[in-house]
This record gives structure tokens, C-alpha cells and sequence, in this order.
């Protein structure tokens, strides 16, 4: 009878324990989509309007005029999105003007030009400008590959705004090769160099 008690306590016990976790795993999730908040999105179009409430009824905020711009979505509410920018202006806007493709947009504190590289650590290939909206390629977990107009390159992460600090995006099993080859071929380079 003591057996039969402490194996009912024991799952007593594990179900509250499910709910519990379950309760605070989803305290991260969208309520209407079941995605992560906050999370990264682009706008679809050149013409969007981010409100002061969920609904069409609220005045426009703001009007954004730049197709592919990223937002951070930071809560939902039917078919409406709060949505905050890199400048840090918030407000709600309907879902069907935004899509899950990712972008960012180039940051840095003295206004110089950021670096492409060709890999991790590698040759400069080029420079892009503070402010300029770029397509993230990959990410790992400090530099993204990343593509503007014919531009595409390598730039350390903490010069994007639209990507988490730790974020890892389309990176796959092949990467680690890829990078291997890359470096080989920057060494390769360097030394041809010398001679």
C-alpha cells in the first residue's frame, strides 16, 4: 500500500510538473500564431501603417515606405502585431503586412563603413554603410552572411540590428566544411602573397 502511495505521489507530482513547464514555456509563445516573442520579421511592402492600437480604428504612428524593413514583433492580438523598430518606435500593425523573411539593418556607434568579409575572419571583399537594409543569408552565432544589391559577404553580428545575440539562422551540416575550404584558400592567398 506504501509502494501504491509514493508511485501516485510521484505522478501527481510529474503532471504538475508538465504544467508548470508548459505554462512557462509558453509564456515566450505568440498567443494567436504559437511563435516566439519577441521574434524578427521584414514588411512585404513599400506602404505599411503601424497604429496606435490593434485595430483599424486607431490612428497611424507611423507609416512605413521601404519594402523588406525589419521589425520585432513583441506581442499579438488577433490579427494585429506590436511591433517595435531599431529606433525604438512601437505600435501594432496587421499581420498581413509583414512576412517571416529575414533582414536587418546595418548599425555602427562612429559611422564608418562595415567590413565584408568573404568568410569568418577572412579577406575584406567590401563595405557597407550604416543604415542600409541587408537580407540575412545565415547567421551564426557571432558573424551573418549577409546580401545587399550585388553585395555579399561576412559581417560581425553586433553590427545588425534584426538578429538576436545568439541567434542561429539556415546555418547546416556542410557550414563547417564550407568554412574550412574558405580559410584554406584566404592561407593560400596570404602566402602567395608574401612571395
Amino acid at each position: 500500500m506504501l509502494l501504491y502511495k509514493n508511485i501516485s505521489m510521484q505522478i501527481v507530482i510529474v503532471f504538475i510538473s508538465i504544467i508548470i513547464f508548459s505554462q512557462l514555456s509558453n509564456a515566450d509563445t505568440g498567443k494567436e500564431t504559437g511563435l516566439e516573442i519577441p521574434r524578427y520579421v521584414s514588411l512585404k511592402s513599400n506602404d505599411a501603417n503601424v497604429r496606435v492600437g490593434p485595430s483599424i480604428n486607431y490612428p497611424i504612428k507611423i507609416k512605413y515606405v521601404l519594402k523588406n524593413y525589419p521589425l520585432k514583433v513583441l506581442e499579438e492580438y488577433e490579427e494585429w502585431r506590436k511591433v517595435e523598430d531599431f529606433k525604438k518606435n512601437i505600435g501594432w500593425i496587421h499581420k498581413s503586412l509583414i512576412s517571416g523573411t529575414r533582414t536587418g539593418i546595418v548599425l555602427s556607434n562612429d559611422n564608418k563603413n562595415i567590413k565584408l568579409l568573404n568568410t569568418l575572419n577572412g579577406n575584406v571583399i567590401g563595405e557597407i554603410g550604416k543604415g542600409n537594409i541587408i537580407n540575412l543569408e545565415k547567421c551564426k552565432i557571432n558573424w551573418c552572411l549577409v546580401s545587399a544589391k550585388n553585395s555579399k559577404g561576412w559581417i560581425d553580428k553586433k553590427y545588425i540590428w534584426g538578429v538576436k545575440k545568439k541567434e542561429r539562422i539556415k546555418i547546416n551540416f556542410l557550414q563547417r566544411f564550407e568554412d574550412l575550404y574558405l580559410k584554406s584558400i584566404n592561407y593560400l592567398n596570404k602566402i602567395q602573397k608574401k612571395f
